[in-house]
């Protein structure tokens, strides 16, 4: 009876009602950043903090502890969640579940549609569904259909390179009133568009992500008919909120190509 009415032992500490997060990638890093509280963000990527890779505001991601993924690093701050790439190597994905990690990996997006589809799992798995459906939203709306007559672009990536059919910038060209000037001419995924080639056909829109020298040589300033303009690399690759300044970025360079 004594034992019975003595104070029961202290309960264990209740479970948090959301996940602790550390994320691998920059392109999860910025969904994780719009959807997760920031207390709940123990680290994102360190490519996050460099401008040439970043996919969020740098001012928000500089203010944020930062990783380099390796599983000591990640250990240390013993997340509840770790959401990598579906590139990481498979043997450090193995490291980090046989420390008991709990780890989501994502592949990239190639549609608007896979975006959304992400940001709700990821807006899911930080405990804020709400968060993440407002922003699959917000990236819908800025994703809808340019009407009026296509205008063909080029969009000149760092190295030279043409983004192919099947990628997310593709998607956002086509839904931004553009169509591809490189598979017009059969070029596919990561082939080279040389400076002659632009000077011989030139399009109605190139677009430079690039900074090698062709990209940038005196020569484009005289095609007369093509309106030339930079295209931030950051803006190529993550889908997520950066699809919203994506497609600000090409739906202003496509009214600017209309009135030229």
């Amino acid at each position: 009876m004594l034992a019975g009415c003595a104070a029961s032992a202290t309960p264990a500490a209740a479970p948090r009602e959301h996940p602790t997060i550390v994320s691998l990638n920059p392109c999860t890093d910025a969904i994780v950043a719009d959807v997760a509280d920031r207390a709940q963000i123990l680290a994102i990527s360190h490519y996050s903090q460099d401008p040439r890779s970043t996919s969020m505001d740098l001012a928000t991601a500089r203010s944020l502890h930062a990783t380099g993924g390796s599983a000591e690093e990640v250990l240390e701050l013993h997340p509840d969640l770790v959401l990598a790439s579906s590139f990481t190597a498979p043997s450090t994905l193995a490291a980090y579940r046989r420390l008991g990690l709990r780890v989501e990996t994502f592949g990239i997006a190639s549609t608007v549609e896979e975006s959304e589809a992400q940001v709700r799992r990821i807006a899911a798995l930080t405990g804020h569904p709400a968060r993440g459906s407002a922003l699959a939203q917000r990236i819908a709306k800025a994703a809808k259909l340019v009407g009026g007559k296509p205008i063909t672009a080029a969009l000149w990536q760092p190295g030279g390179i043409v983004p192919g059919a099947g990628t997310l910038i593709s998607d956002l060209l086509g839904r931004a009133g553009f169509t591809s000037y490189s598979a017009e001419r059969g070029m596919g995924q990561g082939a080279y568009l040389s400076l002659e080639q632009v000077v011989a056909h030139p399009p109605q829109v190139l677009l430079v992500a690039g900074s090698a020298r062709g990209q940038h040589h005196p020569v484009l300033r005289q095609l007369n008919h093509t309106t030339i303009a930079p295209f931030a690399p950051n803006l190529l690759y993550c889908g997520g909120p950066t699809i919203i300044r994506a497609m600000t970025r090409l739906r202003a360079l496509r009214s600017q190509a209309a009135a030229s």
